[in-house]
């Protein structure tokens, strides 16, 4: 249990910055910025930035919920996929000022639902969608901070992985590794980082990725892969979008 305290940790000091650099980033898109493609197939920018307002909103529902006074127990953090995916769409043909409006008030709702659980609270399950997948309320500094950090990046508008903290690249890895699935074994070797990953089952002769760590992570998320990587066998491993 000290390693999942340590990485919600971590994703709490984080997120702070995380989401200044976000915003910094919105208040430098005028007029046309917003409809420009991201780097996310079918979505502009705005679309972006429409889930990440409302990917806070759904966080801290169900966040409200682990605290509430209420017998109901957490709320999910969405009514269901086909209402989240629509209120994007809608959100993101919004005017650019009620868009920055709605990120900074779900960032702002989210940090006050992550400081109000109790330590005894952090194991409580919160679904995703009545019904769906559950997750720990420990693990929502994390994922916040993921969404936050990796479409920065594909919003397209000057932040690269580049510009993400060796913390935030280990942290990264770590997640994917809890993520993925793959048929085939394979190690993932940073050049700047002294450690080894291991995706897929237990075997020898597992081909080694390697690149730096920021790529590395990217890669894994099911972006494109950066020429910064290569593979011991050619081909880098076939990765599911995240």
């Amino acid at each position: 249990m000290e390693r999942m305290s340590t990485e919600r940790e971590l994703a709490s000091r984080l997120l702070a910055d995380a989401s200044s650099r976000v915003v910094r980033t919105v208040d430098g898109l005028h007029g046309d910025d917003w409809n420009e493609p991201s780097l996310l197939p079918h979505w502009t920018r705005a679309h972006v930035v429409a889930h990440l307002a409302l990917n806070a909103e759904g966080m801290a529902r169900g966040l409200h919920g682990v605290v509430a006074d209420d017998a109901t127990g957490p709320r999910p953090m969405y009514d269901s996929d086909e209402m989240r995916d629509r209120d994007i769409t809608d959100l993101a043909t919004a005017d650019p000022a009620q868009l920055r409006d709605r990120l900074l008030a779900g960032t702002t709702s989210l940090n006050q639902a992550i400081a109000a659980i109790p330590d005894g609270r952090w194991e409580t399950r919160v679904e995703r969608t009545p019904g769906g997948r559950e997750i720990r309320a420990g693990a929502f500094p994390g994922m916040r901070l993921r969404e936050l950090e990796i479409h920065h990046v594909d919003l397209g508008a000057g932040y690269t992985t580049s510009d993400w903290s060796g913390e935030f690249a280990i942290h990264l890895l770590n997640a994917m590794v809890k993520r993925l699935d793959p048929p085939q074994p394979f190690e993932v070797r940073p050049l700047d980082v002294d450690r080894v990953w291991r995706f897929g089952p237990d075997g020898d002769g597992v081909a080694i990725v390697t690149g730096p760590a920021a790529d590395l992570g990217w890669w894994l998320t099911g972006r494109p892969a950066p020429e910064t990587l290569s593979c011991s066998r050619g081909e880098l491993p076939s990765i599911e979008g995240w």
